[in-house]
């Protein structure tokens, strides 16, 4: 078995953005691997969310928010770069885990376990995964995914990695990264690690919309509604991951960045935590609103889309001390 880190799934402790009750327990597949994957490197995720404050309403969808490369590099040293796939998959992944590399691949969740009951053996979907340990020829992988450190093998294995040949003979690779160490780099700590951070929130503050988002959300939504309401359960899940989910999770996530700036003594951040946390509950209740709708083809009040471009507002108002 080639590992990158000394651990073990079945003794793996998620990290407390996965481990605590949270209003949306998941984000995306990207952001969450990497969550988990820097806890696992054993660094605190928390001082780079500063990003999740500049996402916006890109028209069909929210902001598909992760980890900007430059900002891992800056606080971790850890540096994430494409790896070009010109053998068979699992060759690269073994080379790059040997070398000590953490590598995040799309796979697709039809043949990943930790997905019962919502993707394996269902549904065709790619995920982004870190895998850490691999053995090709005992046909067994240990990788991060969504919340949590899982194990895949046997047939499994065999599957997700098309050992017995390509399904067709148009499949494309899949997108893959490595991760680096940045050489001689100490990841700062203590007062240094909170002004690294709050170098990167003034950063991504100058990222922050110039008009309100939800505002246009809000246009777009009230179109979206005409064939929404003709549409099925699946178009539902689809439409809310692309934007309710996105902005809700991703607001969540400032949420808790913010508190760890107030925790460690960085004044003028609580209104600004309690007002994403507002959002992150609201966009949850609203998407069960939409779902109840859809369901009885009956009006959605769209009120509690004004409700959270005010709480963004103001929020980002709070914020602009830092900028």
């Amino acid at each position: 078995m080639k590992r990158v880190l000394p651990i073990e799934p079945a003794s793996f402790q998620r990290h407390p953005i996965h481990a605590a009750p949270r209003t949306w327990a998941e984000t995306n597949c990207y952001a969450d691997v990497l969550i988990e994957l820097l806890h696992g490197l054993g660094h605190d995720p928390v001082p780079a969310l500063a990003f999740t404050l500049g996402v916006d309403f890109e028209g069909d969808q929210w902001t598909f928010f992760k980890f900007p490369d430059g900002d891992l590099y800056e606080l971790y040293g850890v540096d994430i770069q494409e790896l070009a796939v010109w053998r068979p998959l699992v060759q690269h992944i073994e080379d790059q885990v040997a070398a000590g590399r953490p590598v995040l691949v799309e796979l697709d969740s039809w043949f990943l376990p930790d997905t019962a009951g919502s993707a394996y053996r269902l549904a065709h979907t790619k995920s982004t995964v870190g895998v850490v340990a691999i053995d090709a020829q005992a046909r067994r992988m240990d990788y991060f995914h969504n919340q949590g450190f899982y194990t895949l093998e046997g047939d499994d294995f065999r599957d997700i990695f098309q050992l017995d040949g390509l399904v067709h003979e148009r499949m494309l690779p899949p997108y893959i990264e490595y991760l680096k160490k940045r050489p001689g780099f100490t990841p700062p700590t203590g007062a240094a690690q909170v002004e690294a951070s709050l170098a990167l929130l003034r950063r991504h503050l100058t990222r922050v919309p110039a008009d309100n988002p939800f505002e246009r959300f809000k246009a777009q939504f009230a179109k979206d509604l005409d064939w929404l309401m003709q549409a099925d359960l699946a178009t539902f899940h689809t439409y809310s991951f692309a934007t309710l989910r996105q902005y809700g999770a991703c607001f969540e996530l400032a949420e808790t960045y913010l508190r760890w700036l107030d925790a460690e003594g960085v004044a003028g951040v609580a209104a600004a935590a309690e007002g994403f946390a507002g959002i992150a509950q609201t966009a949850k209740a609203f998407q069960f609103q939409l779902a109840r709708s859809m369901a009885r083809k009956k009006a959605l009040d769209l009120a509690p889309i004004d409700g959270m471009g005010a709480a963004w507002a103001s929020a980002m108002g709070d914020l602009q001390r830092f900028r």
